[in-house]
């Protein structure tokens, strides 16, 4: 028997200042959209901004549904809205937060396992890394540089074919 280890990297930021000026600007507009979350049954915001090659940054916040499982997570909410808006454009990161309504939720909080394929997917198709800022209702912001490190065992185009 073969045993595989996986190891993810990222770096750990104490505050957004320690940021460069654009991932600043980026993490600021995941936080600025958190109250347009339509979240009345989780009382779970979530806001996600995404950063493209051209400059612009395009947001999302999650949009919950009665019928609970049928919700919509924000970061595909901003992948759906950039790829809309700029077809052409790759996506060079997004910035995710949230805030919890239920408990204080201090540390960074990742994407769900949908949004990581849909995020991974985007990276494949462009051949560029994506890179992940997460945080939380503290200061803390964890940043990883790429997709793929949060699916090491990852399924894609190049499986269908």
């Amino acid at each position: 028997m073969k045993k595989l280890k996986f190891e993810t990297v990222f770096k750990i930021f104490e505050n957004l200042n320690q940021l460069p000026d654009e991932e600043q600007q980026l993490m600021n507009a995941a936080s600025a959209v958190l109250p347009e979350a339509y979240a009345p049954y989780s009382k779970f915001h979530v806001g996600a901004a995404i950063l493209l090659e051209n400059g612009k940054i395009v947001t999302g916040t999650n949009q919950e549904n009665a019928s609970f499982p049928i919700g919509l997570c924000a970061e595909r909410i901003a992948i759906a809205a950039a790829t809309s808006l700029y077809p052409k454009m790759k996506i060079i990161a997004i910035a995710v937060t949230i805030k919890n309504f239920n408990k204080p939720t201090l540390e960074p909080i990742s994407p769900c396992g949908a949004c990581r394929q849909v995020l991974l997917e985007k990276e494949q198709e462009t051949g560029n890394s994506i890179k992940i800022l997460m945080k939380g209702e503290g200061k803390t912001i964890c940043k990883l540089e790429s997709v793929s490190s949060l699916l090491p065992l990852s399924f894609g185009s190049k499986d269908l074919h």
